[in-house]
């Protein structure tokens, strides 16, 4: 037995859940209550959790009977098959063990001292004194600092002729409606999936190309995270195949570029509305900044974790996680059956009032006053499924935020409020985030 939902039409729920995710939702709990069931038609019905001791259940069970991977498959012909996001079971687990450690321990702080240079150099190019859509050079802020940290190309020929291929590709699939299969049809190079196919083998292309010369260079010191996927062994010796290779880097450019990026503009936007709390990150920053900031500096600033994670939580870039029940099982206190999802909602548990006091509010302070649960705070997922790149895009966040904060004044570029657009499966402000920039302080060094 399912808990009750509404009953709309799946179309027409459907067309709300594209248009606005979050809103959807807020008004189906006011409706329904804290748990409730969605059929949106295009995916398995989905049990909508957001009391965190129900999340907790679902976070804890780390065996083969849930399956994320079967709630993401609208996202294969983006991915490939053998992404980790659609990987279940065994071979999730040992892919999984197998990407994990490049994005943890030492190199964070090599990887650092790339962000802040890349930063630096971007704002540089910035328009001074009038409105500009900040959301297009975080973009490209991201994307740069991928292609050097996790591609390791370092020619710069190289790197420019793959990120105008990527680029071209990833603005075509942030469509919502090359999600589903019905918009999925090639009629040529004039037709929005015609044209994503042809870029996405002219990428294709470009990416397995680096991988065979990378694979040529093994042993020669690299320490960029495709060098590492590489030279990886699981407990059997075997490695990661081409395939592997190719889907997981592009898994990363999804995962690890258009969602920084918006979560960054998010960061801007809340800060630009939030005077108070823009004012304590800066004195911060300017007490940091008179000794030199460094990436182990920057990582060290306590508000400044609590700004990046205050932003997830009120601007949560992906609204639900899910996994996909493969045999009855008792969860949040019903009786589900096989071939249903729980989805735990970001958002709904974000904004949850006996969790998260004045849940509207944008309060960095309440992060350093408390430690949050993996099932009240989960912007990045949880349990076996939490995203393996978490620790780096929030110290990207931060070493991206404090270059831009340290260098420039940042005002708003827009009299009207900022609302939201989804970009493929992201939920990014709109417009791009007008902002306009003033210069703060010239002479001021973020060194590396």
């Amino acid at each position: 037995m399912l808990p009750p939902g509404p009953e709309t039409p799946a179309p027409l729920l459907l067309l709300r859940w594209v248009r606005d995710p979050f809103s959807t939702m807020a008004s189906l709990r006011a409706t329904w209550g804290e748990t409730f069931t969605v059929n949106l038609g295009v995916m398995p019905r989905m049990v909508m959790l957001s009391n965190p001791e129900h999340i907790r259940e679902v976070f804890a069970n780390q065996g083969d009977d849930l399956h994320a991977g079967k709630l993401a498959t609208m996202l294969g012909p983006f991915l490939g098959a053998r992404s980790l996001i659609l990987l279940d079971g065994p071979e999730h687990r040992r892919m999984r063990k197998l990407l994990l450690p490049p994005f943890h321990g030492e190199r964070m702080e090599v990887y650092g001292a790339r962000m802040l240079e890349i930063t630096a150099q971007s704002l540089a190019g910035w328009p001074v004194g009038r409105p500009f859509p900040v959301h297009e050079p975080m973009q490209a802020i991201t994307l740069e600092i991928i292609l050097q940290t996790v591609f390791g190309i370092e020619d710069p020929t190289l790197r420019g002729a793959l990120s105008r291929s990527l680029t071209r590709v990833m603005n075509v699939a942030t469509s919502p409606a090359l999600l589903f299969p019905s918009f999925q049809r090639d009629f040529g190079p004039w037709s929005p999936w015609g044209r994503y196919q042809a870029l996405a083998v002219e990428a294709d292309t470009q990416m397995r190309a680096l991988i065979a010369q990378r694979r040529g260079e093994l042993g020669s010191g690299r320490n960029d995270v495709l060098t590492m996927m590489l030279e990886a062994r699981d407990d059997e010796g075997r490695g990661l195949s081409d395939d592997d290779l190719r889907d997981e880097l592009v898994t990363l450019l999804v995962a690890g570029h258009e969602t920084t990026a918006t979560a960054l503009s998010w960061a801007m936007h809340c800060l630009l509305e939030n005077p108070r709390a823009a004012q304590v990150l800066q004195s911060e920053l300017d007490a940091a900044s008179r000794a030199g900031l460094t990436p182990a500096s920057i990582a060290r600033l306590e508000y400044l974790d609590a700004v990046v994670r205050e932003t997830l939580r009120l601007q949560p870039i992906i609204p639900v996680v899910g996994r996909v029940l493969q045999r009855p099982m008792t969860l949040a206190g019903w009786e589900l059956p096989a071939g249903v999802a729980v989805t735990p909602s970001v958002y709904l548990a974000h904004r949850r009032e006996s969790t998260f006091e004045r849940p509207e509010a944008f309060e960095p302070e309440r992060f350093l006053k408390k430690k949050y649960a993996p099932s009240e705070w989960f912007p990045f997922g949880g349990g076996n499924r939490r995203c393996i790149g978490m620790a780096f895009a929030m110290y990207e966040m931060k070493m991206v935020l404090a270059t831009v904060l340290t260098r420039v004044r940042l005002s708003r570029g827009t009299s009207r409020a900022v609302g939201r657009v989804r970009r493929s499966i992201t939920i990014a402000p709109a417009k791009g985030m007008p902002v306009i920039v003033a210069p703060r302080d010239p002479h001021r060094v973020v060194t590396g």
